[in-house]
């Protein structure tokens, strides 16, 4: 990586900083204070955070969400003050989400052999929605604290110990037998956007061995113990079915279709889709939000999760395969979803393709470079770095075995100026699959429209020679 020269004072930090100091200004009033406290002060304190400790990537993040839920106000701010007033708020916000995605830009390291992104205002705003979202994974994060972070760092270790005596840190696939098709199966009936299509549910069945730290608490979760798989197929002759894995904190039936586009996907290209919930998300979360536990708990809810996840997809495949066995099966996987759908390549001989897109490869990494200093140094202290996150989390890893597929049926697609998944996640995945990567200049959050995600599909589903009409 070649990282930016450093700055001690950062202009674009008045952006926010006179932006901030308006929304809370501009106008008197409790009615105005309860829309204008929240994005004035996180406007303001993000920007004098740039300004005067420049470095900490929060702050960026922090300075995109003030910016976008000052944009969100705007109406109410209208109505309790002024449309003058309001622009004005309108127009500072915008300015401040541009300059954290410029900022964020101009800071991200370059990664030799990534496409560099093209700095424009259109990728300053693509890369402000991913700052914001960042920001809003990281700020709402249940890190554990406190004496649950020394339990943390105990069960961790634990964990460590227990993998490493079992072999399954050098061998993972003694770690993830192939699971058997469910013999019980429930459908039922979904509609949205218009369309109708099945819900498929199963018992997971995944069982977390007892010697391992926590086995009990993870089988306790009833909720996830059920899989639930949304399917859209066609009726007529046999169709290749694309299993597309969702991201981070999705799961719901109205978040995954707007990603896996059912108009394109399913009536454009003629697919059978088949749709699993990941663990810990949607019907199967554990809180009220998506995800919680998953990426935000113990080391060992992140590893059971990830198996659980690996046994799910496989064992959709198996259900699959049992009711139509000569079906052909490509994966696309977004995000969280990228990175399982490049573990399934490790398992999974039997794929006419898979596509790992703005895929994260290196959770320890991801966790490890946005978790709080206080935390990383408090875990350092007891005997857990990132180096050891990463060893501990190596039988989950897409990058522990080689993939069952031929490399040209193997896609990678990566963006520029990715803040959640940044360059270096698909350039190591494309290193371990001896494929390149194909770049769009964009952002995480940009992918629904960039046309090379289009592009890369048509050439993984030609490959296949699926023919589909």
């Amino acid at each position: 990586m070649e990282h930016p020269k450093p700055k001690q004072w950062e202009p674009l930090a008045w952006v926010p900083i006179v932006a901030g100091l308006f929304w809370l200004l501009a106008h008197a009033g409790l009615a105005w204070w309860f829309w204008a406290l929240l994005p004035g002060c996180l406007l303001l304190a993000s920007g004098i955070g740039l300004l005067m400790t420049p470095g900490d990537p929060r702050t960026v993040s922090l300075m995109a969400i003030g910016g976008a839920l000052g944009l969100l106000f705007t109406l109410p701010a209208w109505i309790v003050a002024d449309f003058g007033t309001a622009a004005l708020c309108a127009l500072l916000s915008a300015a401040s989400c541009l300059a954290s995605g410029r900022t964020a830009v101009r800071r991200a390291p370059l990664h030799l052999g990534a496409t560099p992104p093209e700095p424009s205002w259109q990728l300053d705003a693509k890369v402000a929605l991913d700052e914001a979202i960042l920001g809003y994974f990281v700020g709402s994060a249940r890190i554990p604290s406190g004496q649950a972070a020394v339990r943390t760092c105990e069960d961790s270790l634990r964990m460590e110990d227990a993998l490493h005596g079992r072999g399954w840190d050098r061998e993972p696939a003694a770690m993830h037998p192939a699971p058997p098709a469910p013999d019980e199966t429930y459908i039922e009936r979904g509609r949205i956007y218009g369309r109708d299509f099945e819900v498929l549910r199963f018992d997971s069945a995944y069982m977390v061995p007892d010697a391992l730290p926590n086995a009990a608490t993870w089988r306790g979760h009833a909720d996830n113990a059920e899989c639930h798989v949304r399917i859209l197929r066609h009726t007529g002759k046999p169709r290749p079915w694309l299993l597309c894995v969702h991201g981070y904190r999705m799961g719901s039936a109205w978040l995954d279709f707007s990603l896996f586009s059912p108009k394109w996907l399913h009536e454009r290209l003629g697919l059978n889709i088949i749709q699993p919930v990941l663990p810990l998300h949607g019907p199967r979360s554990l809180g009220w939000r998506s995800g919680d536990q998953f990426l935000d708990g113990d080391l060992s809810d992140l590893i059971y999760a990830e198996s659980q996840a690996l046994w799910d997809l496989r064992r959709t495949l198996a259900w699959l395969r049992a009711s139509e066995p000569e079906a052909r099966v490509g994966v696309y996987g977004i995000s969280l979803g990228g990175y399982n759908a490049a573990l399934l390549a490790s398992y999974e001989a039997r794929l006419d393709f898979v596509v790992a897109a703005i895929p994260v490869v290196d959770l320890a990494h991801a966790i490890w470079s946005v978790a709080p200093p206080a935390h990383r140094q408090f875990y350092a202290e007891h005997g857990l770095d990132e180096a050891r996150y990463r060893s501990i989390l190596q039988p989950v890893s897409p990058l522990a075995r080689p993939p069952l597929i031929a490399s040209d049926r193997l896609f990678i697609i990566g963006a520029t100026a990715d803040r959640v998944c940044v360059p270096a996640h698909a350039l190591a995945l494309g290193k371990h699959w001896n494929v390149p990567v194909q770049w769009y200049q964009g952002s995480h959050l940009s992918i629904r429209h960039e046309h090379e995600v289009r592009d890369v599909l048509n050439l993984a589903i030609a490959r296949a020679g699926w023919g589909v009409e």
